[in-house]
C-alpha cells in the first residue's frame, strides 16, 4: 500500500474528526440569538463537556497593566515561527456555549507569540467575535481565517446558523484582522459517508452533489459579504485527498488538512511525506484549475498523547512529546523555508474530545489545556507571515 492509500484509507476511517465542532447540534430547532458588540461580555459558565478538566487561563500570561491586556509579558520561550496555527476557543461547542473573552484573551496572548493567522472552524459559541474583540484589546498583529462549518445532513440550518452570527462579527468588527471566511470542514468527506455508500471519490455523482451542495452556501455567504459592502475571500477545507474539482474550481483558497500520524508514516519521514502529499494531491489539483485556489495544509501535527493503549501507536511511530518535537523540528523551518502556507494543529490539548472520541484525538496541542507549554523547544526561525508582518504593539518586555 502506499503512503497515499494509506492516507485514503485512514480517511474513511477518520471521519468523527469532522463532526468536532458540530458536535453540539442535536436539531435545526435549535436557534442561539447572540448579541456581538464592542464590549463583548459572555457567560464564564463551563462548558459541561469539559467541566472536570477546566482550567483556568488566570495568571497564565503576566500583565505589566493588569487592566492593559496588550501590556502582555512576552515568553522567551515562544517563537513566532508558525505560518499559522489552529485554534478553537475552550467551549465553542453547542449547546453548553462555555468560551468566555478572558480565555480567549489569554490564548491570543500566547498566540500571537507563535504566529500571526490562526484559523477556526466555525461560528457558533460567538467565537468570531470573541477572538476579534481579544485581538482588538492585545493590540497584537493577527490575522484570522473566520469559519463556517455547515453539516452534510441537516438542510442548512448549522450553515444559516453560523452565516448570521458572521455577519454581526463582520458588521461589529470589520475586516482589518480578517483573512477570509473558510465554507466547510471536510463537507465533502461527510457527504461521501452519509451518501456515497462507501465511495471514497470526491468527484464522482455524489462527490458533485455535495460539492452543489456548499456551493449553495459558498455564493449565499459571497452575497451576504457584497450586501455589507466587504471584500473578503471565501474558501473551503477538506480532508486533503477528497477536494472536490468543481467546488474547489469556485473558492478563492482551499485548505487541505494533511496529517501523517493517520497515514501511519513513521515520524522519521513524516514532515518530508507531508511536503510530498500536499504538492502532489492539494497544489497540482489547484495548478490545474482556471481559477488557481491560494492552497495551505489546514492541519498538520503530531499527538503527544493517547487516552487508550490500542491508540497510542501509528503502527512505525508512536504519540509523544518527543515525536512532536522531531516533526516540530523536521517541519516548521523547512516549510517556512519553501513558501508552504500551513496551519499548525493544534495550540491546546482539548479534553472534550478525548471524553468523546478516545485515542488521540484530545491531545494534539502545543500547550497542555491548562496552557502551559509541553516539554517541547518551538524552532527559532521566521515564516513567512512574521517576516513581513507589521511590529506587534505589545508593550512589555520579554521574560
Amino acid at each position: 500500500m502506499t503512503d497515499g492509500e494509506a492516507w485514503l484509507e485512514k480517511n474513511d476511517r477518520s471521519g468523527k474528526r469532522s463532526r468536532w465542532i458540530v458536535i453540539g447540534v442535536v436539531a435545526a430547532a435549535i436557534i442561539i440569538v447572540i448579541a456581538i458588540v464592542v464590549g463583548v461580555v459572555v457567560s464564564k459558565k463551563n462548558s459541561s463537556s469539559s467541566s472536570s478538566s477546566k482550567s483556568t487561563s488566570a495568571g497564565v500570561v503576566k500583565q505589566t497593566d493588569p487592566n492593559d491586556p496588550s501590556t502582555f509579558v512576552k515568553d522567551s520561550r515562544l517563537k513566532q515561527s508558525f505560518y499559522g496555527i489552529a485554534y478553537t476557543p475552550e467551549g465553542a461547542q453547542l449547546p453548553d456555549c462555555g468560551a468566555n473573552l478572558e480565555d480567549v484573551i489569554t490564548d491570543i496572548q500566547l498566540l500571537s507569540q507563535l504566529t500571526t493567522r490562526i484559523r477556526l472552524y466555525g461560528a457558533d459559541c460567538n467565537q468570531s467575535a470573541l477572538v476579534l474583540e481579544a485581538i482588538k484589546q492585545t493590540k497584537v498583529n493577527m490575522q484570522v481565517f473566520l469559519g463556517n462549518y455547515p453539516s452534510a445532513t441537516d438542510g442548512g440550518a448549522a450553515y444559516e446558523r453560523q452565516r448570521d452570527i458572521l455577519k454581526s462579527a463582520v458588521q461589529s468588527y470589520g475586516t482589518d484582522h480578517i483573512a477570509g471566511i473558510t465554507v466547510g470542514n471536510e463537507f465533502i468527506l461527510n457527504y461521501l459517508n452519509a451518501n456515497g455508500g462507501g465511495s471514497s471519490d470526491p468527484d464522482s455523482a455524489v462527490g458533485n452533489q455535495g460539492a452543489e451542495a456548499l456551493m449553495v452556501n459558498v455564493t449565499d455567504t459571497r452575497n451576504m459579504l457584497t450586501d455589507l459592502g466587504v471584500s473578503l475571500k471565501v474558501g473551503n477545507a477538506d480532508a486533503g485527498s477528497y477536494f472536490n474539482k468543481e467546488l474547489l474550481g469556485q473558492v478563492d483558497y482551499g485548505m487541505a488538512n494533511v496529517h501523517p500520524w493517520f497515514a501511519n508514516v513513521s515520524v522519521d519521514v513524516a514532515a518530508g511525506w507531508t511536503w510530498d502529499f500536499f504538492e502532489e494531491q492539494d497544489v497540482a489539483l489547484a495548478q490545474g484549475l482556471s481559477n488557481n485556489p491560494q492552497m495551505s495544509i489546514a492541519e498538520t501535527g503530531w499527538p503527544t498523547a493517547s487516552s487508550d493503549a490500542g491508540n497510542e501507536s501509528n503502527g512505525p511511530s508512536i504519540a509523544s512529546e518527543a515525536n512532536l518535537q522531531t516533526f516540530l523540528n523536521t517541519f516548521v523551518c523547512q516549510a517556512n523555508t519553501n513558501g508552504t502556507e500551513y496551519f499548525f494543529f493544534e495550540f491546546f490539548d482539548e479534553p472534550w474530545k478525548d471524553k468523546q472520541f478516545g485515542g488521540v484525538e484530545g491531545w494534539w496541542g502545543l500547550f497542555y489545556s491548562n496552557r502551559t507549554l509541553k516539554n517541547i523547544e518551538i524552532p527559532d526561525c521566521s515564516s513567512s507571515s512574521s517576516s513581513s508582518a507589521a511590529v506587534v504593539t505589545t508593550t512589555a518586555a520579554s521574560t
